[in-house]
């Protein structure tokens, strides 16, 4: 059961939920929604900065000497909302498919309440980051300097999990999520006939069997056991034709692992393998290989502090922390590079996926998502003391 949360509180947050949920954006173009955030803190009384990171909006809350840091993301996707909800998106091909509306109104209904504690020990960075889909809002809010003017001893940032019973919280020590980079492969032959395949070069047949090939490096170059993913998403050719063999065929693909290195294994592989492909069939070949969030790691002590204060609101029963990390990818992992902290799921039951049209975040867990950050934010003082 979630503990006591002022049921006018939660409806304010649900509201404000649909409100964002209404007028969904997406990277960098959070206009309204910054301005709706800047506005509820500026009356809850907090000190608030725009612009950082672009559209990113901080409030802070001064009241010790020591600094926790709270995150949420409030970008949209470019998907078209197949719900037929009163509050559904109004804007065309934009939806909050990914709950960054819940994740929004959680941290503001927490920063209301927590604004009215006066003997709070320890002060409160409220972090509102723009682009976290895909364009790396965190990075932009480090490039403008948000953690040297306030610096913090922790932070700490949720996500809703469609599939994990709500009432209940997952974290986990170590690696929550995965890196995300990115390749593609050119390669370039000698385009012919189809029916005179002796004449040029088969690429579509060679890079089938590169696709092959750059598959099973997880399988037979790595240890066995060691989590890692090589996905090929796109091949396309520079002919569509029935009778042609192509000149140039176009890879495009994922790579996913939960440390260093062997992110930096597959990056090194992927190149030397294509390049020693192309070699042997005698045709050239050209990779491109960006990087784009490195993996969310956990620090271990403050990933036991989440489950410590999610057992104490929720139980023991309803705090997982032996389970599979996701191969997603999440730019929150930029901020726990700088900072130690950690990244933590909470149920959003049954529902449709993340990212599917016919998501929807559920309603159910902002009393839960308020009730822990609280319990977060008012352990800290005792805790910090102790470590």
């Amino acid at each position: 059961m979630c503990p006591a949360i002022a049921p006018k509180l939660v409806e304010e947050a649900q509201r404000w939920r649909h409100e964002i949920h209404r007028h969904p954006e997406l990277a960098f173009e959070e206009f309204r929604t910054a301005e709706f955030i800047s506005q509820k803190l500026s009356s809850f009384g907090l000190k608030v900065e725009t612009g950082i990171g672009k559209t990113g909006v901080v409030g802070f809350l001064e009241r010790g000497s020591k600094t926790i840091a709270l995150r949420c993301d409030m970008d949209a996707l470019p998907v078209q909302e197949e719900n037929k909800l009163p509050y559904k998106s109004q804007v065309e091909g934009k939806m909050h498919a990914c709950g960054h509306d819940g994740h929004t109104a959680i941290l503001l209904a927490a920063a209301k309440h927590l604004s009215q504690i006066k003997d709070l020990a320890v002060n409160v960075l409220f972090i509102f980051q723009p682009a976290e889909e895909k364009e790396s809002g965190a990075l932009a809010m480090l490039a403008d300097g948000l953690l040297e003017k306030y610096p913090c001893e922790a932070i700490f940032a949720l996500h809703n999990w469609p599939g994990l019973e709500v009432g209940k919280v997952a974290v986990k020590r170590g690696a929550m999520m995965a890196s995300s980079d990115v390749f593609t492969i050119n390669l370039e032959g000698r385009g012919t006939h189809a029916a005179m395949p002796h004449l040029g070069d088969d690429l579509v047949l060679m890079a089938s069997q590169l696709i092959l090939a750059l598959e099973t490096l997880v399988l037979r170059k790595l240890t066995p056991g060691e989590p890692a993913l090589i996905s090929i998403c796109s091949l396309s050719t520079s002919s569509d034709a029935y009778n042609v063999l192509p000149q140039r065929v176009t890879l495009k693909g994922t790579c996913r692992a939960f440390s260093a290195k062997t992110r930096e294994f597959l990056e090194k592989e992927i190149k030397r393998q294509t390049l020693d492909f192309a070699r042997a069939q005698q045709i050239r070949a050209e990779v491109s290989y960006t990087r784009y969030y490195p993996p969310t790691i956990n620090d271990p002590e403050w990933a036991s502090y989440v489950a410590q204060c999610a057992t104490e609101l929720f139980g023991k029963e309803n705090v997982l922390q032996d389970f599979l990390p996701s191969f997603g990818a999440e730019d929150f992992s930029f901020f726990l590079e700088k900072l130690p902290g950690a990244y933590f799921w909470l149920g959003n039951g049954s529902t449709s996926p993340l990212h599917s049209p016919n998501y929807d975040f559920n309603d159910e867990l902002l009393a839960y998502g308020i009730a822990l950050w609280e319990k977060i934010v008012l352990n800290f003082p005792k805790y910090v003391r102790a470590v």
